[in-house]
């Protein structure tokens, strides 16, 4: 049961009630405020390059499906049927010339359109055309990735995501030579029993590595002889806001340091494949950008409120229930880069986000102990006070702070609380 009657008194400027987690009203409430009104990634155009291709997926807990139709165009539609509202397409991905419900064979074409119905006469003059899968409101993409809103939007996708973090995205996609990433390379799904939020707070949060991922970086150290200290106290990494919740954790100030730069781009050009991809760089973007480009190495960010971009990684975040939470992590591949680069990136990424890597299973047992801790409400109040006093604003509109300080969390759970009581009937 709801303690207040105010979002604002959920939130305050140093931290959270714990209500916000575990209140299954609250989370109904997330889903219209949220999820039904705000724009929400739902997948990648490279996941169905061919017309026919479709991936299920979901904005909010509504089942969707992304496909391609026979004139080329990405589409996104309701996975549910107009007649008894059972799902129409079952498996999580594949080819099809079209959707059939199984439970009376209505049977629609790629882009929705109600095209067949058993026993049709039985209707009394029933126009197919008012009858098709329904799609969202609004449908945008930028470079390559898919967001849509089920509610007329208030702001357009580019106002939505922001300069700063279309910045971020550049970063992503620019580390091919052709400006194309392609997300095709299969996928890794975790559930954990918590919300989704704590895997939004976690995903852009410099403080927990050298403590929940101890095991992993000693590890690291022991092979390589190299002291991960990326996330210490005094390191001269950031984590920046970038405004409407998105939020990134920069280490461009900590790679481009000169000795670390040149060593970076030395190891790079050492083989002739990695030599043709600095060269392919530098044809496409220019010796300066395509430096930047290869030192940086992508981006560390989250698009509130359900997208991560991360190392060689898209993730998408799935809320099930107030308790519970889907998490697809699809390592990407670069499109006109030598095949050994490629393979490095999933090699990287197995090596922590895979079933048998090293890492992604501490986050996951977190948020359990998170979520059951929360069943302690003697002091309901979570902390994000780290970094408050020294927080400060650049000239871009963003906030920065100290790597291990708590500022996009602070920036989120703004953001949340803008939509959630703007949002309001």
């Amino acid at each position: 049961m709801r303690q207040f009657t105010n979002y604002s008194d959920f939130v305050r400027p140093d931290g959270v009630h714990g209500s916000v987690y575990t209140d299954p009203d609250i989370f109904q409430d997330e889903l219209q405020r949220i999820y039904a009104r705000e724009w929400v990634y739902v997948g990648h155009v490279t996941e169905v390059p061919n017309p026919g291709d479709f991936k299920r997926s979901t904005i909010g807990t509504a089942p969707i499906i992304l496909c391609r139709d026979t004139n080329g165009s990405v589409q996104v539609l309701f996975n549910r049927c107009r007649h008894r509202a059972a799902t129409v397409c079952q498996e999580p991905c594949g080819n099809t010339k079209k959707f059939r419900c199984e439970y009376h064979g209505w049977t629609y074409d790629l882009d929705g359109k109600l095209t067949g119905i058993p026993f049709e006469e039985a209707y009394d003059n029933l126009d197919k055309t008012e009858f098709s899968l329904t799609k969202p409101t609004a449908i945008d993409t930028y470079r390559g990735f898919v967001f849509a809103c089920m509610g007329k939007p208030k702001i357009s996708l580019l106002e939505n995501l922001g300069g700063p973090t279309m910045e971020q995205i550049d970063y992503f996609c620019d580390l091919s030579p052709e400006g194309e990433i392609l997300v095709q390379a299969g996928t890794v799904k975790l559930v954990y029993q918590g919300s989704w939020k704590l895997q939004m707070e976690n995903s852009i949060d410099g403080y927990h590595p050298n403590f929940t991922h101890q095991s992993y970086f000693k590890t690291i150290s022991r092979m390589t002889g190299v002291k991960l200290d990326i996330f210490n106290g005094s390191s001269i990494a950031s984590v920046r806001a970038l405004g409407n919740g998105n939020a990134h954790i920069d280490t461009a100030a900590y790679n481009l340091v000169p000795q670390r730069k040149e060593g970076r781009l030395k190891a790079l050009k050492k083989t002739p494949w990695g030599k043709k991809y600095y060269d392919d760089m530098v044809e496409a973007y220019g010796k300066e950008r395509a430096e930047k480009v290869l030192v940086v190495g992508g981006t560390h960010m989250n698009v509130f409120p359900n997208l991560v971009v991360l190392g060689q990684q898209v993730r998408t975040i799935r809320p099930i229930a107030f308790n519970r939470t889907e998490v697809e992590l699809a390592p990407t591949l670069l499109k006109g880069v030598p095949d050994e680069i490629n393979t490095m990136r999933i090699r990287q990424f197995e090596q922590f986000y895979s079933p048998q890597g090293g890492g992604i299973h501490d986050d996951v047992e977190m948020f359990n102990r998170v979520q059951e801790g929360l069943a302690c409400t003697m002091e309901p109040w979570l902390l994000f006070r780290r970094g408050l006093h020294r927080e400060e604003k650049l000239s871009d509109g963003t906030l920065r702070g100290q790597v291990t300080d708590e500022t996009p969390q602070r920036a989120m759970w703004r953001h949340w609380l803008e939509v959630m009581e703007q949002n309001v009937d």
